[in-house]
């Protein structure tokens, strides 16, 4: 059950320091030297308060491949990452491409009560690619679906995606689109470059990438509809972008924490832990999706946490799965790859990993600390050094880039609709029965 919560003295957004109080799962009052009798007081001194952060692009895998990931699991380790809120990608089985779907994936989430779960619905039939799914009944269902992606598999027929971006025209919807071009990735196993020569794999180029985004936001141009970019990654998806947004055209664009951080370099031991679709580009890649966050060509982060078990990771790089888990590492790589080099501030993380991403998904509640809003809330210490560890994670994979690595910062707390999810920098156990 939700509680009274006097947060005191918090730095709101990294700025001025103030006092929250929660009640009834609502933010009530925020200002100095308040108080309420009976209320539980959180200790804020030193650390920066949040609205609880959203992430459009996560794999929780449940149904179908729950040796990877449950819904449980993936909120658990949501909320370690200080998230609130998670939008859930289609690549189930069966894949969540009818209402009855992902009215299943709301209702675990719902029980599950550590993040809230919004399902995102497939464009296409089984995500084929060949016919449109049922986009309307989704978005007429108790799951109220507004973001649809085929997720890993390129909507790559130009017709489809016309139509796609014509249907969720009529109820305001947005097609989030995986710019990969399929036959320009056969057989690729990492960015094509010097590394990939070097180390004789097959090249992932990037105009794959980018190919896909010239063509698709010029049909979100002539439609008239919103087109999502999923996990850009390359300085030429950026110019792209920055074209398009001066054109006009109704696009928004994510990258992951790992783009902003990691670079193709890294994939010269064969580590498979960095093995990721799209793959670690160069570091002048790095600088210009920083570059593109910064300056907001580049929208909001999303962390594409994709869990797998063991033995898919645990072998050579090519038979390796592509992915990695980031849900509890997200707001630490933003802290050190764009805070601490001083190309965004604390406001600006709130924006990219709360309010922007909030808005794009349509998520009612979320992204905002205001008096009246339900109170959703992550205290983040930016002040402690750290090694992220195995401790650090808890989904059921472990397939982390970032073991062994220091990030600095820990989330202390994370509160979701007044429910006490992280208290301490420890997750709380058995939430489901404290509910």
């Amino acid at each position: 059950m939700s509680q009274t919560l006097v947060i005191a003295g918090v730095q709101l957004l990294g700025r001025e320091s103030a006092d929250i109080i929660i009640e009834n799962g609502v933010i009530a009052e925020i200002g100095s030297g308040l108080s309420r009798s009976g209320a539980r007081i959180v200790d804020g001194d030193g650390l920066v308060a949040l609205p609880g952060l959203v992430d459009l692009h996560t794999h929780l895998r449940e149904p179908g491949f729950e040796a990877s990931e449950t819904v449980l699991t993936g909120t658990r380790a949501a909320a370690a990452g200080g998230f609130a809120a998670v939008f859930a990608m289609p690549n189930t089985q069966p894949v969540a491409d009818t209402a009855g779907v992902v009215e299943q994936e709301l209702a675990l989430g719902e029980a599950a009560g550590y993040a809230t779960v919004q399902p995102i619905g497939a464009v296409t039939v089984g995500q084929k690619g060949e016919r449109l799914a049922e986009l309307g009944a989704m978005a007429a269902s108790r799951a109220r679906v507004r973001v649809f992606s085929d997720d890993g598999f390129c909507v790559w027929d130009p017709l489809i995606m016309r139509r796609a971006l014509e249907y969720v025209k009529s109820f305001g919807g947005v097609i989030a689109q995986h710019a990969q071009d399929p036959r320009l990735t056969e057989g690729a196993q990492m960015n094509e470059g010097v590394v990939s020569a070097e180390l004789g794999l097959a090249g992932w180029p990037a105009v794959a990438e980018e190919s896909i985004i010239a063509r698709d936001v010029l049909l979100a141009e002539h439609v008239g509809s919103r087109l999502h970019v999923c996990h850009l990654s390359t300085a030429g998806s950026v110019d792209l972008i920055r074209w398009a947004k001066k054109r006009g055209v109704q696009v928004t664009a994510e990258v992951t924490p790992h783009h902003l951080l990691l670079t193709d370099e890294l994939v010269r031991d064969y580590d498979a832990r960095y093995k990721v679709n799209p793959p670690l580009r160069t570091q002048e890649d790095v600088l210009a999706v920083r570059e593109g966050l910064a300056d907001g060509t580049i929208d909001i982060v999303a962390t594409d946490h994709a869990p797998h078990p063991a033995e898919n990771k645990a072998c050579e790089w090519q038979a390796a799965a592509n992915g990695m888990v980031g849900l509890e590492s997200a707001l630490r790589v933003v802290h050190q790859s764009m805070v601490q080099t001083g190309m965004l501030e604390w406001a600006d993380v709130a924006r990219v990993l709360s309010t922007t991403p909030a808005r794009i998904g349509q998520l009612d509640g979320f992204g905002s600390l205001q008096v009246g809003r339900p109170a959703h809330i992550t205290l983040y210490d930016a002040d402690v050094p750290g090694v992220f560890t195995e401790a650090d994670l808890h989904g059921r994979s472990h397939n982390s880039p970032y073991l062994g690595r220091e990030l600095p910062g820990r989330v202390q707390w994370t509160i979701h609709g007044g429910v006490v999810t992280v208290e301490d920098g420890a997750l709380v156990e058995q939430l489901g029965e404290a509910l």
